[in-house]
């Protein structure tokens, strides 16, 4: 996590005086964290035990043994996605942890900054960014804005997003394969959000998926609403547990 948290520190600081973005001072030292396992300040939102303090529908959200689990079967096959939805705040710089297993076919999502919106009568919805999360490695780690600008970075990818443009790919992270390669298939993974203002980094595993820098003001979001997603396809399963977060000034 140091190796990558200072590769990205350091493409950072290029790319402010390269770019003349400002202000420089987002771009700081101080939105990376130190250490992934750093907790200092961090507050759980999910008790484990029930649903207080969240929003979604029973038919697809319980929690199981401790884990806020998403469920869907061949009998209740999705029209549109559907989200359980924190209602805690809408926060505008934090930092997000949780830990997720997905199955083999499952397609989900961490949204944040996000609004509420009822297409066709749905009743939880959401419009914002996401950190996808898939079970097939097609998506996971990538920026998508659902419902909105669509793909902001893929995995691998830190752009810059202006109005009225399709992304700027600026710099490359990684390769897309050698990072699902990082993430268990089978088994528990961190997901890690950081938004400042208008830099974004989706981290899984402590290692750096994708990042942007959202320099268009008619279409991003500076705050909103958090939410986990069980998706339009087939037969799934998406499980959450230790769901934190820590508010920056």
């Amino acid at each position: 996590m140091k190796h990558s948290t200072k590769k990205i520190s350091k493409l950072f600081k290029v790319f402010c005086i390269g770019l003349a973005f400002t202000p420089i001072a987002i771009f700081a030292d101080p939105i990376f964290p130190v250490e992934n396992t750093d907790e200092e300040g961090f507050v759980s939102i999910f008790d484990g035990k029930t649903l207080n303090g969240w929003k979604g529908d029973p038919t697809y959200w319980s929690v199981k043994d401790g884990v806020l689990t998403g469920v869907v079967t061949p009998e209740t096959l999705l029209q549109q996605n559907s989200f359980i939805i924190w209602q805690g705040g809408t926060p505008r710089n934090f930092e997000l942890k949780m830990q997720y297993r997905v199955s083999d076919k499952g397609n989900s999502g961490i949204n944040y900054r996000s609004v509420s919106y009822s297409p066709k009568g749905q009743k939880y919805a959401l419009k914002g960014y996401q950190l996808d999360i898939d079970g097939e490695g097609a998506w996971t780690g990538q920026n998508y804005e659902e419902k909105g600008r669509e793909w902001l970075a893929l995995r691998g990818q830190m752009t810059q997003i202006r109005t009225g443009k399709t992304p700027q790919v600026i710099s490359h992270l990684g390769d897309k394969e050698e990072m699902w390669n990082t993430i268990n298939k089978n088994g528990w993974n961190e997901a890690h959000i950081i938004a400042r203002d208008n830099v974004i980094i989706h981290l899984i595993n402590g290692k750096v998926m994708s990042i942007i820098i959202d320099d268009d003001p008619d279409g991003r979001r500076m705050d909103g609403l958090i939410g986990v997603q069980v998706h339009v396809g087939p037969p799934m399963k998406i499980e959450y547990k230790n769901i934190r977060l820590k508010e920056l000034k």
